[in-house]
């Protein structure tokens, strides 16, 4: 069958509901599953497009597939928290892994397609990945903000750790975004949601 690759591939991605994020859902219920937060930044990625520094250099479409596509390494890899340093290292090493196992299960040219996605939003250079970048961090950090910030709380983050894992990132993206980050973290500041320095 020419499609068998395809459901093959669409079969074995259906596990990323079961890889569970650091994260609290909105209404802080429970965690929230990879799957879900793909979901939301597919969303928010449309919803901020019109906010982003170089909207006419960005391709919309290539940045929704990046987004989709790119959290796909966690079924094997898992979540790394962004502020669980010790974690964080070696992160790249064990998700390209991740990425050339889960998409070998394609043809190409899909295969490289989407590897090459990967690729290209991991090294954060192209004006697609910057933004894509900035609304894949912006989006927890909006959770956590607009609820009690359990995920922050209960890994005692810091304001340091906001700063250097996020700011920057979400500030090259947009100047609007950037406005949005400052306000939010003042709110979290003022809520008591991050260790002061």
């Amino acid at each position: 069958m020419k499609l068998e690759r395809e459901i093959d591939f669409i079969l074995a991605v259906d596990a990323l509901k079961n890889v569970q994020r650091r994260n609290y859902n909105a209404d802080d219920s429970r965690r929230e599953n990879t799957a879900e937060h793909s979901w939301q930044i597919v969303i928010l990625a449309q919803l901020l497009y019109p906010y982003a520094e170089d909207k006419d250099q960005i391709d919309l479409l290539k940045v929704i597939r990046m987004l989709s596509i790119h959290d796909l390494v966690e079924i094997d890899a898992g979540d790394t928290f962004l502020f669980d340093e010790k974690l964080m290292k070696g992160k790249f090493e064990r998700e390209k892994v991740a990425a050339q196992k889960i998409f070998a299960i394609l043809d190409e040219p899909l295969r490289s397609e989407f590897y090459n996605l990967w690729i290209e939003f991991e090294e954060e250079k192209t004006p697609e990945s910057i933004f894509a970048c900035a609304i894949d961090r912006m989006m927890p950090f909006i959770l956590n903000s607009h609820t009690s910030g359990k995920s922050w709380t209960e890994a005692k983050v810091s304001v340091r750790q906001v700063r250097k894992m996020l700011e920057i990132a979400i500030k090259r993206a947009s100047d609007e975004m950037g406005e949005a980050f400052d306000s939010l973290l003042q709110k979290s500041i003022d809520e008591g949601k991050l260790l002061k320095e």
